[in-house]
């Protein structure tokens, strides 16, 4: 698709291009993963998040758009903005590659992303850089949130094994029978969260299509009265980096309270122990006092944290 929107500008003798596109052909996404894999290697970690890079290689995506920033010839800029949440301002993602960095690419893509949000805007700073600090400052933005990666080891794991309330048992999903009722589940239990609650059918289904994705490892809990999904713990496997990840745990408003929520934390760290996975990980927003105390609990620690900027509201 051709750009519709396009910025210019001279820089070190080369134009500095700044394209908008809905959605990027194969080769331009090729081209952006690769930019986004070197960036990683240099950074340490990713900066665009799982689901940005979901909806990268998606297609298109409604409220969904790709900017692409170019140096003479050479992509050395990405974002990506989503607005799609109908209360909160649209949010944004970026990144310039390494090589590039300190020639004001990052400034420009800021610049680009608030004016096509109306000024009203979210950036997402993952692991929170002097760098990312300073931009934020310069464009104006201030910060209001704050995700924090926790991690602890899983060799010789020793948790108390895990006390289900009564009437309620664990298996292991079932995809494509299970969907329906862990899309339900998980949209009443992250009802206030504005990623995480409003996952879809595709969203799930471009999940279950990554090569990390094993149900064995993705676990519901139901009332076995009714076979009523209350809850649920999927991990995530990152074979390259022997890291476990506690991906989201959740756990349905009527059934909250009962410690259901750290016997599910519980029994996918087992497993994720068992496969001899030597670390687990997870997120969780620093302002979320009872999950963060339930997992420093459990053994968890700050590693690093992730900042979230918008502009004044």
């Amino acid at each position: 698709m051709t750009s519709d929107d396009s910025a210019r500008q001279g820089q070190q003798g080369q134009a500095r291009t700044i394209e908008t596109h809905a959605v990027l052909a194969p080769e331009r996404v090729e081209a952006v993963l690769d930019l986004l894999a070197e960036a990683a290697r240099h950074d340490g970690q990713q900066a665009v998040s799982e689901q940005g890079r979901l909806q990268l290689r998606g297609g298109r995506r409604t409220g969904v758009s790709h900017l692409l920033l170019t140096a003479g010839d050479d992509l050395v800029g990405y974002a990506q903005l989503e607005d799609t949440d109908p209360v909160e301002a649209p949010a944004a993602e970026l990144v310039v590659h390494p090589a590039h960095r300190g020639r004001g690419h990052g400034r420009a893509l800021g610049a680009a992303l608030l004016a096509a949000s109306g000024k009203r805007l979210r950036v997402w700073a993952h692991g929170g850089h002097a760098a990312a600090r300073h931009l934020a400052q310069v464009l104006g933005l201030t910060l209001f949130r704050e995700l924090r990666q926790m991690r602890r080891p899983l060799t010789d794991l020793d948790l108390p094994d895990p006390a289900l309330p009564p009437g309620v048992a664990v298996r292991a999903f079932v995809p494509g029978a299970d969907d329906t009722a862990w899309l339900a589940v998980n949209a009443a239990a992250f009802a206030h969260h504005p990623e995480q609650g409003s996952l879809t059918q595709r969203d799930l289904d471009d999940r279950k299509a990554e090569p990390w994705f094993d149900p064995a490892g993705f676990f519901l809990a139901e009332r076995t009265a009714d076979g009523t999904v209350i809850g649920f713990h999927w991990t995530k496997v990152h074979a390259e980096e022997q890291l476990g990840e506690v991906y989201v745990v959740g756990v349905a408003p009527d059934a909250q309270g009962g410690g259901l929520g750290r016997s599910l934390t519980t029994i996918g760290l087992r497993h994720l122990a068992a496969q001899g996975i030597p670390t687990a990980m997870l997120y969780v927003d620093a302002d979320n006092k009872a999950a963060v105390t339930v997992y420093e609990r459990l053994g968890f620690t700050t590693y690093e944290t992730d900042l979230m900027y918008r502009t004044e509201t």
